[in-house]
């Protein structure tokens, strides 16, 4: 950028532009371009160009100068044109603390609400359970204030203020942006945020604050859960440091045990039955104990092939979006014994003229064809 733009185009904004209009407009480019952020190649020199816009045009005098003279100044003028030195503005006022706290570590003017740590645990639960849906229970040890200091963490529950931020738990530190300096705004290092310190740790928490008891918990597992489902049980997680705030919260994730027959696809059951020969030719029909007690009845046609499917309408598990249930998928499968009794290998000699096809090409062909229209 050897030459200077006009600060308006710089801006995008008019020369008959608001304060209000020169902020937004001055807002919405730095967060574009700055160089802690964008991943434009000249997002320094942009950046640069954009807050030196800014400076001069939301400062009155200079922008009435600005106005008048352009980039060089009147003659004599103590500016000396715009270009040097550096600018006066606060971009955490402008831009908002959030936007500083991603690169920082700080953010908020304000000390966000103390909160205990979240916990995760896994469950495992029957394939029944998602099927019928089901009432569970936990025993688990759980941390909790210890009930000597009251989860302060200290000897008596005594706490005294950090020396380095006077209590606040909040420190100011300076950052250098290009040719501006930033104040952010970062939690204290010595006390972690507290604002307080223990100067004689609790002898039975050993100034950790939490002591470990054991809960029962109860809670419901929905019909059609997910594996990997995650249940919250607000307020069961680790205390608040101190014991000052919120605690955390639980969660609950669902591990589903796999099935002796059945996988899963969405809210479809799959299994495969093998059978042998005689039962593909003549047709068969199985029964099992399906997952909610009740029967599960197979009727498979004569003359079923081997790969063929069997839909079982509405027996899978239920939907968790939309209602209704899926259904149960039956894969045939032909049963090849290891071993044939002398008897049983004597009839099939007898019958392989009549099993085999009369065409070897012909049934090829076929085959062929209908896979492919498959």
């Amino acid at each position: 950028m050897s030459e200077k733009r006009d600060y308006y185009d710089v801006l995008g904004v008019e020369k008959s532009a608001s304060a209000s209009d020169l902020k937004n407009a001055f807002r919405r480019l730095a967060r574009k371009y700055h160089p802690d952020r964008s991943t434009e190649e000249d997002a320094e020199d942009r950046f640069k160009e954009i807050q030196e816009a800014y400076a001069v045009l939301s400062d009155d005098q200079k922008r009435a100068q600005y106005d008048r003279f352009g980039h060089s100044g009147p003659q004599g003028s103590p500016f000396s044109g715009f270009g040097g030195g550096g600018f006066n503005i606060n971009l955490e006022d402008i831009l908002g603390g959030d936007f500083f706290s991603s690169f920082f570590g700080g953010g908020s003017r304000r000390r966000s609400t103390r909160r205990g740590s979240d916990i995760l645990i896994r469950h495992s639960i029957s394939l029944r359970d998602v099927y019928l849906g089901s009432e569970q229970e936990v025993v688990l040890d759980l941390p909790e204030p210890c009930s000597t200091c009251d989860g302060t963490g200290a000897e008596g529950g005594e706490l005294s203020p950090c020396n380095t931020c006077a209590g606040r738990g909040q420190v100011r530190v300076r950052q250098q942006v290009g040719p501006f300096i930033q104040e952010a705004v970062q939690p204290c290092q010595d006390c972690g945020g507290r604002g307080n310190v223990a100067d004689h740790p609790c002898g039975d928490c050993s100034g950790r604050g939490q002591e470990l008891k054991s809960n029962t918990l109860r809670f419901s597992v929905p019909e059609g859960a997910e594996d990997g489902t995650r249940m919250r049980m607000r307020g069961k997680g680790e205390p608040a440091p101190q014991g000052v705030g919120e605690p955390g919260d639980l969660f609950i994730e669902l591990d589903i045990e796999q099935h002796q027959w059945f996988e899963r696809s969405g809210s479809d059951l799959i299994m495969s039955l093998p059978l042998g020969y005689a039962d593909l030719v003549l047709g068969t029909t199985v029964e099992l104990e399906h997952l909610d007690g009740k029967p599960l009845v197979i009727k498979v046609p004569a003359y079923s092939n081997s790969g063929e499917t069997i839909e079982l309408r509405k027996r899978g598990l239920p939907r968790q979006r939309g209602g209704g249930r899926g259904d149960v998928v039956v894969l045939l499968k032909l049963h090849m014994p290891k071993k044939v009794p002398k008897a049983t290998r004597k009839g099939l000699e007898t019958m392989r003229a009549d099993l085999a096809p009369g065409d070897v090409e012909a049934s090829i062909l076929d085959d062929a064809d209908e896979r492919r229209r498959g």
